[in-house]
């Protein structure tokens, strides 16, 4: 790997590292999300924090951070492990923010934006996971642990043969896992707030 595509990456983690969710929850709820809620700084805790206007927001600019530097270093680079590098790196911008002091969100938007702009299919598969999970049981964690379960499966399925992509899957559902590990608890414990419920 060259300067020019290690400066690519630290571009896709700062662009990450976007915190999106604070500066809309500040600018249309004023509120600080990160002193409310689960003090996290996703569309879910902005939702309970600030109203729906400022979580789609939150949600679509979120996911576009992980879509973009995808879909860029794919069209720049035409390198796969450039373009699955760029990705986690977004990812791990979000989940560690420089700007935050390393304290960020739990990823799940931004990597819908990164499967999409890798997989596009995979990643439609993924969201009606998502969406069916969230209508059946009103939870956005256990929505996204199913969804992101599937998301290697069907990968390992599809593009065995790809190491990069396989990577990458594995990847997200770690990190999705990790980031959710106290959710888990939660959900166990049946004490989990559901979509929309003020915690």
């Amino acid at each position: 790997m060259g300067p020019v595509q290690a400066v690519y990456l630290l571009g896709a983690y700062l662009v990450g590292a976007i915190p999106f969710g604070l500066l809309f929850g500040k600018a249309l709820g004023g509120v600080d999300v990160r002193a409310v809620g689960s003090r996290n700084i996703g569309a879910t805790n902005v939702l309970r924090a600030a109203g729906k206007k400022a979580a789609i927001l939150t949600l679509v600019a979120d996911c576009l951070k992980g879509l973009f530097p995808v879909l860029l270093a794919a069209t720049l680079f035409s390198d796969e492990r450039l373009t699955v590098l760029s990705g986690s790196a977004a990812i791990l911008g979000h989940n560690f923010p420089v700007y935050l002091k390393f304290k960020g969100g739990k990823g799940v938007a931004t990597s819908f934006g990164v499967v999409l702009a890798v997989a596009p299919a995979t990643g439609f598969l993924c969201l009606i996971a998502w969406a069916a999970a969230a209508v059946l049981w009103k939870y956005s964690s256990l929505s996204a642990l199913i969804a992101f379960a599937l998301y290697p499966l069907v990968t390992f399925a599809v593009h065995g043969e790809s190491k990069p992509q396989g990577f990458l899957s594995l990847f997200v559902f770690g990190m999705i896992y990790y980031r959710h590990r106290e959710n888990i608890k939660r959900l166990i414990a049946g004490t989990e707030s559901k979509i929309g419920q003020k915690q």
